[in-house]
């Protein structure tokens, strides 16, 4: 009698913990952010270098240690344009992404003194299958990373504009790169950084949680480096359908990829998470989120 009481109560409770855990409600407060890197593989991401087919990690450049991914360039002789990027295969919106790095060791050989301790995250990006075969950055809005040289000023935080155009104090800028009002950081020092991306509205760079750059409507156009090159400015970086996209010109970019890029610096990336602010803003729905800024109420669960 005993044992049949003990295997009811267990029972009994058994149900009610079951019961209770699909009970949960949801907190509409409650952030919940994705991590887009797993410190473990690169799941989710697709590889594009330039020269080679989607997904091919030449000479090893891609690695995951230590929970983080890192790009090396221990079996280069020379860079040999090499520029590659790393691509979350899922498009975004309107999010906040926030992320870690840091520079390291020294440029491989053979690469363009500009790119000493250069490196950046792109916002907005063409997908990595839709890449020409050749080219050397995808058409994007890029949070561009500098590490300081050990004694000049050396802003980080930046935007430049492969492809594209951002707006500013009211009107198109179609300078290919333009400085934050960040502070330097030298050495190999780990960087944090936050990015606010608001759809084809505005985007917002912080350093070290100090907002340092704002822009508004990204859009495609202003040539791929600058209109003053001419046709060459699309064929010399390996972009095989230039009039495809200068036909896109003043076209707002309102969502797309998130890639890391490789151009030459050793760099590691870690902590990467997203929080999609994109959702169900219906407050009847059992997933309705008080921080999501653009409704898709088509996610709601009721």
């Amino acid at each position: 009698m005993i044992q049949l009481k003990q295997v009811f109560y267990l029972s009994f409770f058994f149900f009610m913990g079951c019961k209770q855990n699909t009970a949960i409600k949801n907190d509409p407060d409650q952030q919940e952010w994705i991590s887009l890197f797993n410190g473990k593989d690169l799941s989710g991401w697709d590889i594009k270098f330039a020269n080679q087919d989607l997904n091919v990690n030449y000479k090893n450049t891609v690695r995951v240690q230590d929970s983080m991914l890192r790009i090396v360039y221990e079996e280069y002789d020379t860079f040999d344009n090499a520029y590659a990027h790393i691509y979350y295969d899922q498009a975004f919106s309107y999010y906040k992404l926030k992320f870690d790095y840091r520079f390291y060791g020294d440029q491989v050989k053979g690469a363009e003194s500009w790119n000493i301790r250069n490196s950046g995250i792109m916002l907005h990006s063409q997908s990595a299958e839709s890449n020409s075969y050749g080219q050397f950055f995808p058409v994007s809005i890029e949070i561009q990373f500098l590490g300081g040289l050990g004694t000049e000023d050396r802003p980080t935080g930046n935007v430049c504009t492969p492809g594209t155009a951002v707006e500013m104090f009211g009107a198109v800028d179609f300078s290919h790169c333009i400085d934050s009002n960040s502070k330097t950081y030298h050495g190999d020092q780990w960087v944090h950084g936050e990015v606010l991306v608001l759809g084809g509205e505005s985007i917002s760079h912080y350093i070290e949680n100090e907002l340092v750059l704002k822009y508004e409507n990204p859009q495609i156009g202003g040539g791929f480096i600058s209109k003053s090159r001419g046709e060459q400015d699309w064929s010399s970086m390996g972009v095989d359908n230039k009039e495809y996209w200068k036909a896109k010109e003043g076209e707002i970019l309102k969502e797309g990829f998130i890639a890391l890029q490789a151009e030459s610096h050793p760099i590691d990336f870690k902590n990467i998470q997203l929080l999609n602010l994109c959702g169900c803003m219906d407050r009847k729905a059992k997933n309705y989120k008080t921080y999501y800024l653009k409704p898709d109420n088509s996610k709601c669960i009721y």
